[in-house]
Protein backbone atom coordinates (compact mmCIF):
# COMPACT_ATOMS: atom_id res chain seq x y z
CA UNK A 1 0.00 0.00 0.00
CA UNK A 2 1.37 3.73 -0.95
CA UNK A 3 0.75 6.85 1.15
CA UNK A 4 2.99 9.02 -0.52
CA UNK A 5 0.19 11.44 -1.37
CA UNK A 6 -0.73 11.13 2.73
CA UNK A 7 -3.91 10.74 1.94
CA UNK A 8 -6.37 8.38 1.39
CA UNK A 9 -6.63 6.18 -1.75
CA UNK A 10 -10.22 4.91 -2.42
CA UNK A 11 -8.90 2.74 -4.93
CA UNK A 12 -6.60 0.92 -2.59
CA UNK A 13 -7.14 -1.69 -0.31
CA UNK A 14 -8.24 -0.59 3.15
CA UNK A 15 -10.61 1.68 1.71
CA UNK A 16 -13.84 3.02 2.64
CA UNK A 17 -15.22 6.13 0.98
CA UNK A 18 -18.44 6.86 -0.86
CA UNK A 19 -21.80 5.34 -0.27
CA UNK A 20 -20.16 3.86 0.76
CA UNK A 21 -17.58 1.61 -1.07
CA UNK A 22 -14.89 -0.84 0.63
CA UNK A 23 -11.99 -2.12 -0.42
CA UNK A 24 -11.09 -5.32 1.66
CA UNK A 25 -7.51 -6.20 2.35
CA UNK A 26 -8.15 -9.28 -0.28
CA UNK A 27 -8.44 -6.17 -2.63
CA UNK A 28 -11.77 -6.65 -3.44
CA UNK A 29 -14.54 -4.30 -3.70
CA UNK A 30 -18.02 -4.22 -2.18
CA UNK A 31 -20.91 -2.00 -0.63
CA UNK A 32 -21.96 -2.07 2.76
CA UNK A 33 -24.32 0.02 3.03
CA UNK A 34 -25.79 -0.27 6.94
CA UNK A 35 -28.40 2.06 7.93
CA UNK A 36 -28.38 5.84 8.63
CA UNK A 37 -27.75 6.93 12.08
CA UNK A 38 -27.01 3.41 13.85
CA UNK A 39 -23.30 2.28 14.19
CA UNK A 40 -21.26 -0.51 12.99
CA UNK A 41 -18.21 -2.48 13.80
CA UNK A 42 -15.52 -1.81 10.84
CA UNK A 43 -12.57 -3.76 12.57
CA UNK A 44 -12.32 -5.60 16.08
CA UNK A 45 -9.41 -7.66 16.67
CA UNK A 46 -8.14 -8.92 20.53
CA UNK A 47 -6.47 -4.64 20.67
CA UNK A 48 -8.58 -2.86 18.76
CA UNK A 49 -12.19 -1.95 17.79
CA UNK A 50 -13.19 0.53 14.94
CA UNK A 51 -17.11 1.71 14.82
CA UNK A 52 -18.27 4.00 11.97
CA UNK A 53 -21.44 6.38 12.88
CA UNK A 54 -23.64 6.01 9.19
CA UNK A 55 -25.14 8.72 8.23
CA UNK A 56 -27.85 9.67 5.67
CA UNK A 57 -31.58 9.66 3.92
CA UNK A 58 -34.66 7.60 2.51
CA UNK A 59 -36.14 9.43 -0.55
CA UNK A 60 -39.26 8.86 -0.60
CA UNK A 61 -40.04 5.41 -2.40
CA UNK A 62 -36.43 4.15 -2.55
CA UNK A 63 -36.23 0.77 -0.90
CA UNK A 64 -32.62 1.26 1.68
CA UNK A 65 -31.01 4.74 2.74
CA UNK A 66 -28.21 6.40 1.23
CA UNK A 67 -25.42 6.66 3.63
CA UNK A 68 -21.69 7.56 4.55
CA UNK A 69 -19.67 7.39 7.30
CA UNK A 70 -19.72 10.38 9.49
CA UNK A 71 -17.68 9.37 12.37
CA UNK A 72 -14.66 6.46 13.60
CA UNK A 73 -14.56 5.12 17.31
CA UNK A 74 -11.78 3.30 18.28
CA UNK A 75 -11.59 1.49 21.06
CA UNK A 76 -7.84 1.03 21.52
CA UNK A 77 -6.09 -0.79 25.19
CA UNK A 78 -7.71 1.11 27.70
CA UNK A 79 -8.20 4.10 25.32
CA UNK A 80 -11.12 5.74 23.49
CA UNK A 81 -10.92 7.84 20.58
CA UNK A 82 -13.59 9.50 18.39
CA UNK A 83 -13.19 11.64 14.94
CA UNK A 84 -16.71 13.13 13.81
CA UNK A 85 -17.42 15.44 10.81
CA UNK A 86 -19.69 17.98 11.72
CA UNK A 87 -23.19 18.22 10.37
CA UNK A 88 -23.23 21.35 8.37
CA UNK A 89 -25.69 22.86 5.50
CA UNK A 90 -23.17 23.92 2.96
CA UNK A 91 -19.29 23.13 3.00
CA UNK A 92 -16.49 25.58 3.10
CA UNK A 93 -13.11 24.47 2.35
CA UNK A 94 -11.90 27.39 4.89
CA UNK A 95 -13.25 26.00 8.06
CA UNK A 96 -12.26 22.34 9.68
CA UNK A 97 -14.90 20.26 10.26
CA UNK A 98 -13.12 17.69 12.35
CA UNK A 99 -14.08 17.20 15.45
CA UNK A 100 -11.80 14.90 18.03
CA UNK A 101 -12.49 13.28 21.16
CA UNK A 102 -9.94 11.67 23.69
CA UNK A 103 -11.30 9.35 26.44
CA UNK A 104 -14.30 10.80 26.58
CA UNK A 105 -12.79 14.81 26.71
CA UNK A 106 -12.92 16.96 24.02
CA UNK A 107 -9.47 17.21 21.81
CA UNK A 108 -8.57 20.39 20.69
CA UNK A 109 -5.36 19.66 17.64
CA UNK A 110 -4.12 23.03 16.03
CA UNK A 111 -5.22 24.12 12.68
CA UNK A 112 -1.99 24.14 9.86
CA UNK A 113 -0.19 21.85 8.27
CA UNK A 114 2.20 18.98 10.28
CA UNK A 115 0.33 20.04 13.70
CA UNK A 116 0.65 17.07 16.15
CA UNK A 117 -0.93 15.86 18.94
CA UNK A 118 0.01 12.88 21.16
CA UNK A 119 -1.69 11.19 23.77
CA UNK A 120 -0.04 11.28 27.18
CA UNK A 121 2.10 7.73 26.86
CA UNK A 122 2.33 8.26 22.69
CA UNK A 123 0.26 5.32 22.18
CA UNK A 124 -1.82 7.64 20.03
CA UNK A 125 -0.62 10.26 17.61
CA UNK A 126 -2.95 12.66 15.18
CA UNK A 127 -1.37 14.63 12.55
CA UNK A 128 -2.85 17.07 10.63
CA UNK A 129 -1.61 16.71 6.88
CA UNK A 130 -3.35 19.67 5.46
CA UNK A 131 -3.89 22.93 7.64
CA UNK A 132 -8.44 21.71 7.41
CA UNK A 133 -9.80 18.77 7.10
CA UNK A 134 -7.21 15.89 6.77
CA UNK A 135 -5.47 14.09 8.94
CA UNK A 136 -3.88 11.00 9.60
CA UNK A 137 -4.05 9.05 13.27
CA UNK A 138 -1.69 6.57 14.31
CA UNK A 139 -2.16 3.81 16.68
CA UNK A 140 1.51 2.55 18.27
CA UNK A 141 2.39 -0.59 16.46
CA UNK A 142 -1.32 -1.59 15.46
CA UNK A 143 -2.79 1.00 12.92
CA UNK A 144 -2.52 4.18 10.47
CA UNK A 145 -5.69 5.46 9.60
CA UNK A 146 -5.53 8.62 6.97
CA UNK A 147 -9.07 10.77 6.88
CA UNK A 148 -10.00 13.20 4.65
CA UNK A 149 -13.55 14.68 5.45
CA UNK A 150 -15.83 16.05 2.39
CA UNK A 151 -19.40 16.50 1.28
CA UNK A 152 -21.35 15.38 -0.82
CA UNK A 153 -20.87 17.80 -4.04
CA UNK A 154 -23.78 18.85 -6.18
CA UNK A 155 -22.05 16.64 -8.98
CA UNK A 156 -22.28 13.30 -6.50
CA UNK A 157 -26.31 14.64 -6.09
CA UNK A 158 -26.75 14.90 -9.84
CA UNK A 159 -25.07 11.84 -10.87
CA UNK A 160 -26.10 9.71 -8.29
CA UNK A 161 -29.65 11.08 -7.88
CA UNK A 162 -28.93 11.56 -3.75
CA UNK A 163 -31.60 14.22 -3.43
CA UNK A 164 -29.49 15.63 0.09
CA UNK A 165 -31.78 18.12 1.63
CA UNK A 166 -30.74 22.24 1.29
CA UNK A 167 -30.03 21.78 5.15
CA UNK A 168 -27.27 19.06 5.35
CA UNK A 169 -24.70 18.19 2.55
CA UNK A 170 -23.66 15.33 4.70
CA UNK A 171 -20.44 16.03 5.25
CA UNK A 172 -18.57 12.47 6.08
CA UNK A 173 -15.03 10.89 5.52
CA UNK A 174 -12.94 9.06 2.95
CA UNK A 175 -10.70 6.65 5.03
CA UNK A 176 -8.10 4.26 4.51
CA UNK A 177 -6.19 1.80 6.90
CA UNK A 178 -3.59 0.02 7.59
CA UNK A 179 -3.12 -2.59 9.70
CA UNK A 180 0.32 -4.11 11.94
CA UNK A 181 0.14 -7.03 13.78
CA UNK A 182 -3.09 -8.71 13.08
CA UNK A 183 -5.03 -11.72 14.60
CA UNK A 184 -6.26 -14.37 12.65
CA UNK A 185 -9.79 -13.59 14.16
CA UNK A 186 -9.74 -10.10 13.44
CA UNK A 187 -13.62 -9.14 12.17
CA UNK A 188 -15.59 -6.28 11.24
CA UNK A 189 -17.29 -5.01 8.09
CA UNK A 190 -13.66 -4.57 7.04
CA UNK A 191 -12.12 -6.55 9.16
CA UNK A 192 -12.65 -9.96 8.33
CA UNK A 193 -11.20 -9.64 4.51
CA UNK A 194 -7.94 -9.43 6.49
CA UNK A 195 -8.37 -12.85 7.56
CA UNK A 196 -5.99 -15.62 6.37
CA UNK A 197 -8.97 -17.79 5.07
CA UNK A 198 -11.82 -15.21 4.46
CA UNK A 199 -13.64 -16.05 1.28
CA UNK A 200 -15.36 -12.71 0.05
CA UNK A 201 -19.10 -12.77 -0.60
CA UNK A 202 -19.47 -9.87 -3.03
CA UNK A 203 -20.27 -11.35 -6.29
CA UNK A 204 -17.66 -11.04 -8.77
CA UNK A 205 -18.60 -8.79 -12.10
CA UNK A 206 -21.45 -6.89 -10.58
CA UNK A 207 -21.44 -3.23 -10.68
CA UNK A 208 -22.25 -2.81 -7.37
CA UNK A 209 -21.78 -5.71 -4.83
CA UNK A 210 -23.68 -5.57 -2.09
CA UNK A 211 -22.79 -7.13 1.29
CA UNK A 212 -25.04 -7.70 4.10
CA UNK A 213 -24.89 -8.87 7.78
CA UNK A 214 -25.83 -5.52 9.39
CA UNK A 215 -27.16 -7.55 12.39
CA UNK A 216 -24.02 -8.92 12.94
CA UNK A 217 -22.13 -5.85 13.35
CA UNK A 218 -24.09 -3.36 14.97
CA UNK A 219 -23.07 -1.91 17.86
CA UNK A 220 -25.10 0.29 20.35
CA UNK A 221 -22.92 3.38 19.98
CA UNK A 222 -19.86 4.17 18.48
CA UNK A 223 -17.30 3.52 21.34
CA UNK A 224 -18.79 0.09 22.14
CA UNK A 225 -17.98 -3.37 21.01
CA UNK A 226 -20.89 -5.56 21.52
CA UNK A 227 -22.07 -6.64 18.53
CA UNK A 228 -22.34 -10.72 17.73
CA UNK A 229 -18.97 -10.49 16.22
CA UNK A 230 -17.19 -7.87 18.36
CA UNK A 231 -13.63 -9.63 19.46
CA UNK A 232 -12.06 -6.82 21.41
CA UNK A 233 -10.65 -7.67 24.46
CA UNK A 234 -12.51 -11.16 24.23
CA UNK A 235 -9.92 -13.01 26.57
CA UNK A 236 -9.65 -10.23 28.95
CA UNK A 237 -13.56 -10.17 29.34
CA UNK A 238 -13.71 -14.11 29.52
CA UNK A 239 -11.24 -13.74 32.29
CA UNK A 240 -13.46 -11.44 33.76
CA UNK A 241 -16.29 -13.42 33.71
CA UNK A 242 -14.09 -15.66 35.21
CA UNK A 243 -13.06 -13.84 38.26
CA UNK A 244 -16.75 -12.62 38.76
CA UNK A 245 -18.31 -16.32 38.83
CA UNK A 246 -15.88 -17.50 41.49
CA UNK A 247 -16.17 -14.47 43.64
CA UNK A 248 -20.00 -15.71 44.06
CA UNK A 249 -19.06 -19.16 44.76
CA UNK A 250 -16.47 -17.84 47.61
CA UNK A 251 -19.09 -15.97 49.16
CA UNK A 252 -21.83 -19.17 49.28
CA UNK A 253 -22.82 -19.96 52.50
CA UNK A 254 -22.88 -24.34 53.16
CA UNK A 255 -24.47 -24.19 55.99
CA UNK A 256 -27.72 -23.65 54.62
CA UNK A 257 -30.34 -25.39 53.20
CA UNK A 258 -29.10 -28.98 53.03
CA UNK A 259 -31.46 -30.50 55.35
CA UNK A 260 -34.16 -29.95 52.78
CA UNK A 261 -32.58 -31.61 50.23
CA UNK A 262 -32.44 -28.48 47.77
CA UNK A 263 -29.33 -27.02 49.49
CA UNK A 264 -26.01 -26.70 48.35
CA UNK A 265 -23.10 -29.13 49.07
CA UNK A 266 -19.70 -27.64 49.28
CA UNK A 267 -16.70 -29.79 48.90
CA UNK A 268 -13.01 -29.46 49.85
Amino acid sequence: MKFSDRKPNCDGPGSACYDPRFIGGDGIVFYFHGKSNEHFSLVSDNNLQINGRFIGHRPTGRARDFTWIQALGILFNSHTFSLEAIKTPTWDNEIDHLKFTFNGQDLFVPEGTLSIWYSPEKEVKIERIASKNSVIITLKDTAEILVNAVPVTKEDDRVHNYQVPSDNCFAHFEVQFRFFNLSPKIDGVLGRTYKPDFENPAKPGVAMPVVGGEEKYKTKSLLSADCSTCIFLSEIKLSQEINSINKEFETLDCTRGSSTGYGIVCKK
